[in-house]
């Protein structure tokens, strides 16, 4: 369920939110691949006791880890992480030990495992952030001086509960997966119910469902109203009996006696989740949670607006770089101009960290900034909410609620009380001398490391810095060309507000492209070294070596260019911009069903279809090759009559290779 799975949580394991009905299993690889996690762990113990060898313990392993770590239970997660690795699973067993011994803060033991991961992988680069987080959160662990007080709250159910939002100044809605929920019907991620939306009356305690119009025997939560309580918006996932298995926003409206039926609001794409709505003041905006492939990898925070006539605009946009990144945002609320929100990247000290920034002056988002233990911890902290309009104890500057699963709590996800006092003052240090402050960019030029070195198709399990790549940089009227050192990296000092631009380049490597706004960053003397970083990174080039262009798919028997299929091209298209010198051609592969000609024919046209839409964008002709191999290459030689269907997809692809 993640976080029910569903659309709140995605936070600790975050692969595709579709909602499980209840399989009949009989092995645990079946429960596994159907999500019935609660299912899995008892049938995988049994089964690992059974392997005949010792790769299938490992794999059998992996899976019962991956099932704890989806019931969010960390210890036994790290135990059969650890004994997939000593069965020779591989590389992503370490890496997933790793990431659970810093979530369930074992700091000491994740340290350890990072540099044995960095070792594995043949980069200490990959992972520094890491450990330089471990190393941060046992800091902040440690310090005595604690600005936040947390209390677990006493309506807490022992099942998940979580994401709490005030419909008045007594009144919470949060939700929850207690047995009172709407159906009869268990979610077999969790063996719980399917999760609803409640409210709790905080003088009385008592707990109800909150509305008939919204909780179904569908799971639905995260509910946010605008500011006058006439329009609310939350998540509902979906079945698949009337809808498609994803996690969607609704929005209903108040009439004066009753809210609207719940509608799918307009933005909301097929095939990708969305979740974790926060309405902006003036209830404009709408701030949200999704998987789009146009963010920057992994869960982002996307923003989308109404227009003159108060409808939403069907286009929304992610947010930028300083907010977003290639892990996982999730869970945006506001205070006044402070957005809060959730990230298992950027400086987490577990899973997911609650973190804050606001807009400057120019517009841009400032520096995020972790709020530190206690209302951090190494399980996964989330939804943040800041009590309004309520009288504040005498040195308390704020007070509210947000969630979190760590091991203290009733169990699964729990909703907890904060109040913010001001910190005691540090001693006065004495004065001294130093250099004035100064904003410091490290720009790294990184390269992928895959599984293969000869096979750009195969798993990407890190990246390595790239020494002597070229930089080149303009900012205002300035322009300067540089070399990375031996770690990738090129320490820039900021000498104005302005943006920079930088190109990389390294020979047998694909040039790309980077950028950091430093518009409305000044020097903080406070903090006398301000240290930001981006990376850039560059493909090699395999030469005459197909590549496979993720995400390209064609209707039944047709060759035109789906919309889905746009951003793959476009993305390939700034690679050629980048790279005038380069020419390729662009394949297409057919499955092993149907007659060898027609086979042929139709990929050769699918093929023709992309390469028009690279020259319709400005591409040359005279660089593009389109050809068509129907089924003379398959990538999976499988009996075509027994042939899964993942296999055929497989088989079913589009490719391009440099052939200059």
């Amino acid at each position: 369920m993640i976080r029910f799975f569903v659309f709140l949580g995605l936070v600790s394991f975050l692969s595709s939110c579709n909602a499980v009905s209840a399989v009949k299993v009989r092995d645990g690889k079946t429960a596994y691949d159907t999500k019935q996690y609660s299912v899995a762990v008892k049938l995988l113990r049994n089964e690992i006791r059974k392997a005949d060898t010792r790769l299938e313990r490992g794999r059998l392993s992996f899976m019962l880890a991956e099932s704890y770590k989806a019931l969010q239970q960390s210890d036994d997660a790290v135990d059969w992480y650890l004994s997939a690795y000593d069965n020779s699973y591989g590389v992503d067993a370490l890496k997933e030990m790793a990431y659970m011994l810093k979530k369930a803060e074992r700091y000491e033991e994740a340290i350890v495992a990072f540099r044995d991961l960095s070792i594995e992988i043949g980069s200490p680069y990959e992972y520094r952030k890491d450990i330089t987080a471990c190393e941060l959160a046992k800091t902040w662990k440690e310090d005595p001086r604690k600005s936040y007080q947390t209390e677990l709250t006493g309506f807490n159910s022992g099942k998940a509960d979580y994401s709490p939002f005030f419909a008045d100044v007594n009144t919470l809605i949060f939700t929850s997966d207690r047995a009172s929920s709407t159906g009869d019907k268990t979610y077999t991620w969790t063996g719980n119910q399917f999760s609803d939306l409640f409210q709790v009356d905080l003088i009385s305690g008592n707990v109800s469902p909150f509305s008939k119009d919204f909780n179904t025997d569908f799971n639905e939560g995260t509910l946010v109203m605008s500011a006058d309580g006439n329009e609310a918006f939350f998540t509902r996932c979906f079945d698949g009996k009337k809808e498609d298995q994803y996690c969607k926003l609704m929005a209903a409206k108040w009439n004066g006696n009753n809210w609207s039926k719940p509608e799918v609001l307009p933005f909301v794409k097929p095939g990708q989740n969305y979740m974790h709505p926060a309405i902006s003041s003036d209830g404009n905006t709408l701030y949200f949670t999704t998987n789009d492939p146009e963010g920057y990898g992994g869960y982002d925070i996307f923003r989308v607006s109404r227009n003159e006539a108060k409808r939403w605009e069907t286009i929304a946009q992610p947010l930028s770089a300083a907010v977003n990144t290639n892990g996982n945002e999730q869970f945006p609320t506001f205070h006044k101009d402070t957005l809060y929100f959730s990230s298992n990247r950027h400086s987490s000290i577990g899973g997911l960290d609650i973190f804050k920034t606001y807009k400057m002056a120019n517009g841009a988002w400032a520096p995020v900034i972790n709020l530190k233990p206690p209302l951090n911890s190494g399980a996964d902290d989330f939804g943040l909410l800041i009590a309004e309009g309520s009288t504040l104890p005498e040195g308390v500057l704020q007070k509210g609620f947000f969630s979190s699963n760590r091991l203290e709590g009733l169990g699964g996800d729990d909703i907890y009380s904060f109040e913010k006092r001001p910190l005691p003052p540090l001693p006065i240090p004495p004065v001294v001398e130093t250099e004035p402050a100064k904003i410091i960019l490290d720009v790294f030029v990184v390269e992928k490391i895959y599984d293969d070195p000869l096979n750009p198709n195969s798993k990407v399990l890190g990246r390595r810095p790239l020494e002597a790549a070229e930089l080149t940089f303009n900012f205002g009227t300035e322009s300067k060309t540089v070399s990375t050192d031996v770690e990738g990296r090129y320490e820039l000092e900021i000498e104005g507000e302005y943006l920079y631009e930088f190109l990389a380049f390294k020979t047998d490597y694909l040039r790309n492209t980077g950028e950091f706004n430093a518009q409305g960053l000044k020097p903080d003397p406070n903090n006398r070294d301000q240290r930001y970083e981006i990376e850039i990174e560059l493909d090699k080039i395999f030469f005459d070596t197909e590549i496979v262009l993720e995400n390209i798919y064609y209707d039944l028997d047709k060759a035109f260019i789906r919309d889905d299929a746009k951003p793959t091209l476009d993305a390939l298209i700034a690679d050629l911009n980048l790279n005038p010198e380069i020419n390729i051609e662009l394949s297409s592969h057919t499955d092993c069903r149907g007659g060898g000609a027609y086979n042929l024919d139709l990929s050769q046209r699918r093929a023709q279809s992309a390469v028009d839409y690279l020259e319709s964008k400005g591409i040359s002709e005279n660089r593009l090759t389109a050809k068509g191999y129907g089924k003379t290459l398959l990538k999976n030689d499988c009996v075509c009559t027994r042939c899964t269907e993942e296999e055929h997809q497989e088989n079913r692809r589009t490719t391009f290779k440099v052939i200059q």
